[in-house]
């Protein structure tokens, strides 16, 4: 059948949505969609894709106004009878049509305390690590750095305070690295106060749109969120704390 689209054309300085309008056959989805109209109706169309296959993250955009890899959002799961909207990430800066420039992730990613193992515990100079504990943070790795997440944010997305907080995806990393059996460095000082853990809210909203089906909120963001109750907030560990550090040498 023949769909009709909105796409946002533009850049930094501005845009608006154009309308095309395609045909669509059985197992089609939104990208597909968009070559066609790449390819037949308009060829400069800027949009990042790589493999096609939901795992390298690069189509992310918003299709119906949700957060979406446009390379895993069906055509026979959206409403066929009215356009399809198509259009980029609204939490960072256009560079063109569907491209957003996404690096200030990358940037933050480096802010974030390295993993740091305790030394080995074995006579090979290996670790020796219970399963149970490897499965917890097994799941934080599956993330494939779409950053749908970031940009369903409304910390990010809405109020724009890139500035004062990392993001549910760079949360979940330092989950990943906090949580691990071998690691010894404390991020908890760092996601209080210049990770801004306290402006998430926990609304699940970067839980939903996650491809990768990651429990980013109640897995990973709320016990963090609980480290720094722990550290920072609870009176009883507070004068636990104090007072070890009177009894040390």
């Amino acid at each position: 059948m023949n769909v009709q689209f909105k796409i946002w054309r533009g850049d930094a300085s501005g845009g608006k949505f154009r309308e095309y309008a395609t045909e669509v056959s059985e197992g089609m989805v939104v990208l597909d969609a968009v070559h066609d109209i790449q390819r037949t109706q308009a060829n400069d169309l800027a949009c990042r894709w790589n493999c096609k296959a939901g795992k390298c993250g690069s189509c992310s955009a918003e299709v119906n106004g949700m957060p979406k890899l446009m390379c895993m959002t069906r055509m026979s799961d959206l409403p066929l009878d009215r356009p399809i909207t198509i259009e980029p990430m609204k939490a960072f800066p256009i560079v063109k049509d569907l491209i957003t420039d996404v690096s200030w992730n990358f940037r933050v990613k480096q802010k974030i305390k390295k993993f740091k193992p305790r030394p080995p515990d074995a006579p090979d100079g290996t670790w020796r690590m219970q399963q149970e504990d490897i499965d917890r943070v097994q799941e934080f790795r599956k993330c494939i750095e779409c950053f749908l997440c970031q940009d369903v944010c409304h910390v990010l997305r809405d109020h724009q305070m890139h500035d004062r907080f990392i993001g549910p995806r760079f949360l979940i990393y330092a989950a990943a690295l906090e949580m691990h059996p071998l690691d010894t460095e404390n991020r908890v000082a760092e996601l209080r106060e210049a990770h801004g853990i306290g402006y998430c809210n926990i609304t699940k909203c970067c839980t939903k749109v996650c491809p990768e089906e990651i429990e980013i909120t109640d897995n990973g963001i709320i016990p963090l969120k609980e480290r720094v109750v722990d550290e920072f907030y609870d009176p009883l560990g507070w004068l636990w704390r104090t007072g070890k550090r009177k009894r040390e040498p």
